[in-house]
């Protein structure tokens, strides 16, 4: 199914439902909405963070710790 199909079969089926559903839908679509935004921002930040040198320097420090000092070892 297309979008427009969608969408109008979806406000067919909304148009049915009790007032108190309604309420159920709609809270629903705005967390849907809201996860949307999260992730966008979630993504952008990734993004502003991966082209970014800050951290740059980082890659020049020395290994800290290895294998060997772990105490227990996922397995």
């Amino acid at each position: 199914m297309n979008r427009d199909l969608l969408i109008k079969k979806a406000i067919v089926n909304i148009q049915k439902l009790p007032d108190n559903k309604i309420v159920e839908v709609s809270n629903f679509i705005e967390f849907v909405l809201s996860k949307i935004d999260e992730n966008l921002i979630t993504e952008g930040l990734l993004k502003i963070a991966t082209d970014s040198k800050t951290f740059n320097y980082l890659n020049d420090e020395p290994d800290l710790y290895s294998v060997s000092d772990l105490k227990e070892q996922y397995k």
